[in-house]
């Protein structure tokens, strides 16, 4: 058996024990109070503040299924009309699949609306507050950012940071956003009430991932020029013997030298195929791999946790400039993410 194919398989058992051990976790709330209705929709890091406009009666009926940590299907009604700030920014992309009645959300720029027959899409961080009105019913996909920057990394084969930008707006009438809300809605319908696909978690974690390729490759976005071009010709077994090296070892003070050993070719031919088929040079690519482990540790870790050993942790010694390239990446200073 190859190195590579070694490396193959251990990932895909990996990934095959991580689905089976899948939880699914489905919540169902009615009610009139507005107060509850906060409670239900807020996150512990993003809480959310609900109102009647008016004071007048509201009512609701949300159930939401989870798969696993990433991943929330809801299907959501709600009566009167129903005004909600968010108040501190969500790390999860949602995507609204209105049935009937309106809704607005403020967004960064302008006011996005959302209507029957054309889905909504909002990214992490995009909309502070929303305005339903009843009677409303939609569909919505709750992704982490974390999930979607993950499936970029893969589709490229090189680490992917920032918003992805999506156009706020799908056509649900007809082609791709046709059949992303069938899609959304059958994996509602196949989870709630103990439902067929949570006896099968390959089956749901497939379809989550055909989700999100589905909008990230047929809805407007930074990247869509980039995937409508031909896939790149594959990568030499020395460039995914070294990337896999780096992957291994990327918090030891690994060499150039030392990954050429382990991509069992001289430095120079090492250099010139990062160059080919990760326009980057293999020291570069070894930075990002770090930069983009040390953005997630912050993500997961609370305040009590110090920048500077996360740093330390992947090799950043000098914490200003850390900083610095940080803030380049990620668009934020480490201690803003730290505190998300």
């Amino acid at each position: 058996m190859s190195v590579n194919s070694h490396i193959h398989n251990d990932g895909s058992l990996t990934r095959q024990m991580a689905v089976q051990s899948m939880l699914f976790r489905e919540t169902a709330h009615s009610g009139t109070d507005p107060d509850e209705l906060s409670e239900i929709l807020s996150t512990p890091t993003s809480p959310i503040k609900v109102a009647a406009e008016g004071n007048m009666p509201i009512g609701y009926h949300c159930n939401f299924v989870s798969v696993g940590e990433e991943v929330t299907v809801a299907d959501c009604t709600y009566e009167g009309t129903i005004l909600i700030r968010r108040e501190a920014p969500s790390d999860r992309m949602i995507v609204f699949l209105p049935m009937a009645g309106n809704a607005s959300f403020e967004g960064m720029r302008e006011q996005i609306y959302s209507v029957p027959a054309r889905g909504t899409i909002l990214e992490a961080g995009r909309a502070a507050g929303a305005r339903l009105f009843g009677p409303r019913r939609h569909f919505g996909l709750f992704v982490d950012q974390a999930k979607i920057i993950s499936h970029l990394t893969h589709m490229f084969e090189r680490t992917i940071s920032g918003d992805v930008d999506f156009h706020p707006h799908i056509d649900l009438t007809t082609g791709p956003g046709l059949v992303f809300q069938q899609l959304v809605s059958s994996l509602h319908r196949g989870l709630s009430g103990n439902g067929p696909l949570q006896r099968s978690p390959l089956a749901a974690s497939s379809l989550c991932d055909a989700a999100i390729y589905l909008l990230l490759e047929t809805c407007p976005n930074r990247y869509s020029n980039e995937l409508a071009l031909p896939a790149p010709a594959p990568a030499p077994r020395h460039v995914k013997w070294a990337v896999d090296f780096m992957q291994e070892h990327i918090a030891e003070p690994i060499s150039l030298n030392d990954i050429a050993i382990a991509a069992k070719v001289s430095v120079r031919t090492l250099q010139q195929g990062f160059r080919q088929f990760r326009d980057t040079t293999p020291m570069s690519y070894l930075h990002d791999l770090r930069m983009a482990a040390a953005h997630r540790d912050l993500l997961e870790s609370d305040e009590k946790k110090a920048i500077a050993d996360v740093a330390l942790r992947w090799g950043f010694t000098h914490l200003g400039r850390f900083a610095a390239e940080y803030r380049k990446r990620f668009g934020q200073l480490p201690s803003q993410t730290l505190k998300r």
